[in-house]
């Protein structure tokens, strides 16, 4: 915890010092970000850091393998949903990126299976990418490729879920269809440094 602290410190004296007036403007005027980004909770995949973002341009959103689940309002508790429904219907934000990202360990779960002392959770938030999985095994393993290929596509195919679950909520279908919101999905390999944009005309991932 003494890392951390001091990391605050560092953070107080040189970048908070350095940028007061914009710390200051977004304490009294408020957020008023135009993008959601959807990620995963990894510790290695840090938005902010990846996108050179200032504070108060992303509204973000991160959870285990940044996976969406489809519109369902009852009683229970939709943290995810909730967030979603705040940035599009409070901070009327214009776009909403899904960003998956190599090497996830919700999804090498997803496609291993999770160890039985983490299975009050998590295998039921992955089973949201189910379809995802069972694609990806059917078209590596039938092709006699690896095990990594499978979890590399399935990977991808879960930003392509979100995206998919994303236009169950009609709050969104409504401003998509409008022309008020757009919908992304990017994927970040972090053994290069690269990352994917998904065609929706070809359904594949291109390299920006």
């Amino acid at each position: 915890m003494d890392q951390m602290i001091e990391g605050f410190k560092r953070f107080r004296d040189n970048y908070f010092a350095k940028n007061r007036p914009l710390f200051d403007n977004l304490a009294q005027q408020g957020q008023t970000p135009n993008v959601l980004l959807i990620g995963c909770s990894d510790s290695r995949v840090d938005p902010a850091i990846i996108f050179d973002a200032q504070p108060g341009e992303m509204f973000v959103l991160r959870n285990v393998a940044n996976l969406i689940p489809p519109f369902a309002p009852d009683n229970g508790h939709h943290g995810t949903s909730a967030a979603v429904e705040f940035a599009v219907r409070g901070l009327k934000v214009g776009h909403i990126i899904v960003l998956g990202h190599a090497r996830c360990g919700g999804v090498r779960a997803l496609i291993e299976g999770e160890p039985n002392d983490q299975s009050d959770f998590i295998r039921g938030w992955m089973h949201i990418a189910r379809s995802a999985r069972d694609r990806a095994l059917a078209l590596t393993l039938s092709a006699g490729q690896p095990i990594e290929a499978a979890r590399r596509m399935c990977e991808q195919e879960t930003v392509a879920i979100s995206l998919g679950n994303l236009m169950t909520f009609p709050w969104i279908r409504e401003r998509v269809e409008a022309g008020n919101l757009m919908l992304h999905g990017w994927f970040y390999d972090m053994e290069d440094g690269k990352l994917f944009r998904l065609d929706p005309v070809t359904n594949t991932f291109q390299e920006v």
